[in-house]
């Protein structure tokens, strides 16, 4: 047991290396596929910028939607991530409307929300909270399949200093930490 959580951190510390010193992202892929990363990204196109004043969590008539380029963007993500070797992935969702739909329209299995990745846009002070229970609660998902979030911009700079576009992933160093170790920023098509 010892000895395979130290090839394993070993292992990890040299893939992280790699990925810093050649600059690909083959590296952080691998972690991905391997378990030692996580794939987090900001929900597909919905324009505008926060939510309307009558927002309602589960309504989705009172959110922000993808509009079509949005849930193209979102259908992208499934050719993108099997081009990568992935095929198989837990996904879990901000409950918003406009990450579940990106989650749904990937078509990679069952959408799970996960509370701690909702928006904190409209409360920026409950951002370090929400990012500590982020971190805690990705660290407790047991090994398996990739990992991918989907959940939103201020979610995703608060662990990372990263201002990603619509559409755009992250891919994190397991255990998560604070700040979050980036180890490639990805888009379908770039």
């Amino acid at each position: 047991m010892i000895v395979r959580l130290a090839i394993s951190v070993m292992s990890f510390l040299l893939i992280s290396a790699s990925a810093i010193a050649d600059g690909s992202d083959e590296a952080a892929w691998t972690a991905l596929r391997n378990g030692d990363a996580v794939l987090m990204m900001r929900h597909a196109l919905a324009p505008g910028t926060g939510d309307p004043a009558n927002f309602k969590l589960g309504d989705c008539s009172t959110q922000r939607n993808l509009n079509a380029e949005g849930r193209a963007q979102a259908r992208s993500w499934k050719p993108f991530l099997v081009a990568q070797g992935i095929e198989d992935v837990r996904l879990y969702s901000s409950q918003w409307c406009r990450c579940m739909d990106t989650a749904t329209e990937m078509a990679m299995g069952e959408v799970t929300p996960l509370p701690p990745i909702n928006s904190f846009f409209r409360n920026r002070s409950e951002g370090p909270g929400q990012t500590r229970e982020t971190i805690e609660a990705v660290n407790a998902i047991p090994e398996g399949a990739p990992i991918v979030l989907v959940s939103h911009q201020v979610n995703i700079t608060g662990l990372t200093g990263v201002y990603p576009a619509s559409n755009e992933g992250v891919i994190l160093a397991l255990p998560l930490s604070e700040p979050a170790r980036v180890l490639a920023r990805v888009t379908p098509g770039e």
